[in-house]
């Protein structure tokens, strides 16, 4: 459906827009996240970082934690073989990976996430790491 878009309208555009969506959708679904879990805290997301590895999906690893960071290496990722299987290897960095850091913000808006590379893009690994700015 985006490449028929992209032709329609433009790739660029197309991107844009579905980059808009796909995040404003991440950032909504942990603000319910937080009401299900009963916190925001960096300890609580750690939890979800738990509960995503679990069906293997998600191959992760807690590599540092404290209540001011949590700092997560990910190092299989079942939806970059899904896409890379599909043929749209270049979509699914826009599908997945793009909405991570809408994700945090709607977890905690005081969250803030860096990441330098993703397997996405052909990294060894993910390299979340969360920060909590207690100043603000």
């Amino acid at each position: 459906m985006i490449k028929a878009f992209a032709k329609e309208f433009g790739k660029e555009k197309t991107l844009e827009i579905a980059e808009r969506v796909i995040q404003a959708i991440a950032r909504e679904s942990d603000v319910q996240l937080v009401r299900m879990i009963g916190g925001n805290s960096l300890e609580h997301f750690a939890r979800i970082v738990d509960l995503m590895s679990h069906g293997k999906a998600l191959e992760q690893e807690i590599i540092d934690q404290d209540s001011r960071r949590l700092y997560v290496n990910t190092t299989g990722c079942r939806y970059a073989k899904m896409y890379e299987e599909l043929g749209i290897p270049d979509l699914g960095y826009l599908f997945s990976c793009s909405r991570d850091f809408a994700m945090i913000e709607g977890f905690n808006p005081r969250s803030k996430l860096t990441r330098t590379q993703t397997l996405m893009e052909g990294a060894p690994f993910c390299d979340f790491r969360f920060h909590l700015d207690p100043d603000e």
